[in-house]
């Protein structure tokens, strides 16, 4: 395990290294057969924006500049759905990239890097690009987490109806299928991936109510015009302030909309799941709520 921050209280081997130093990486490498690619700058809000092009695209150049040094032929790299855009529905990997954020276009440079790596010995290369939906599991930080810690605060007020159908990927299951497609052969294989089946925001919301011991039913809705006002408003004040509000137009826009993407690719390796959607959401839940106050 290569890595800017240890693991903890894990026995693993581990090594230090950023992806950005092409150097520390060469020696963090030496020796394997296989290089998995999950460094990634990859919140909405970081600053300064030049972070998404100098770890997600540099690093990606510098480890395919060591996996061709140290004549390294396998390597997977985790993409993301965010090279497609926003508000997209069914989405299946033949989908023309229409990036809509920095994030979503430094993802697909890499990519691009990638795959002329992969170009350079088509004979020898395999090349597996995994493009994960909105991920969430135990001890993840990311939307779902942060959609709970509103729940639990009982400060959640849905915006727009909740029909909006979003794609969504355990980690631990994305775990099992990294692992499941990296033998295969040379080449260039790309994969959409998340569990089914796709759930509503009212689904999702409910399901964490319900695991709460709240009562399941969602009673407030807010217009999505208002929420995005109310989105445009805390722009403004975190622009002027430079505070960091956990609400924005982009974060409004990306809550109501429909983001659901085709998987029959990577169903089609033999891969299923071994956690259900609904267990996995009950195990997160269960996990990240332990000690809450009743």
């Amino acid at each position: 395990m290569v890595d800017i921050v240890p693991p903890n209280g894990t026995e693993v081997d581990y090594r230090s290294a950023d992806v950005r130093d092409r150097d520390a990486l060469a020696t963090a490498l030496e020796g394997s057969d296989v290089v998995y690619n999950l460094a990634a700058v990859h919140r909405d809000d970081v600053r300064p924006a030049t972070l998404y092009h100098d770890v997600n695209v540099t690093g990606a150049t510098n480890v395919s500049g060591v996996c061709r040094d140290l004549a390294i032929n396998r390597l997977l790299f985790s993409s993301s759905v965010a090279i497609y855009g926003a508000s997209t529905t069914d989405i299946s990997e033949e989908q023309q990239p229409r990036p809509s954020n920095e994030y979503g276009r430094s993802k697909l440079l890499a990519e691009q890097g990638y795959r002329k790596w992969q170009a350079e010995a088509p004979e020898q290369r395999s090349l597996v690009i995994v493009r994960p939906s909105v991920v969430f599991g135990e001890g993840n930080r990311g939307n779902v987490y942060r959609l709970l810690q509103q729940v639990v605060a009982r400060r959640f007020v849905m915006i727009g109806t909740g029909k909006n159908r979003k794609s969504m990927a355990y980690v631990e299951n994305l775990c099992h299928f990294l692992v499941h497609v990296i033998p295969l052969r040379t080449g260039v294989h790309i994969y959409n991936y998340a569990d089914k089946p796709d759930l509503s925001m009212e689904e999702l919301v409910t399901i964490m109510r319900h695991e709460l011991g709240f009562n399941p039913a969602i009673k407030s809705h807010i217009p999505y015009v208002v929420g995005y006002f109310g989105g445009l408003m805390c722009d403004l004040l975190s622009y002027t302030t430079r505070l960091n509000l956990p609400i924005s137009r982009p974060r409004v826009r990306k809550f109501c909309s429909t983001t659901t993407y085709l998987t029959q690719r990577a169903q089609a390796t033999g891969f299923r799941p071994p956690i259900d959607i609904r267990d996995a959401l009950r195990k997160t839940i269960k996990h990240e709520t332990k000690g809450r106050p009743n």
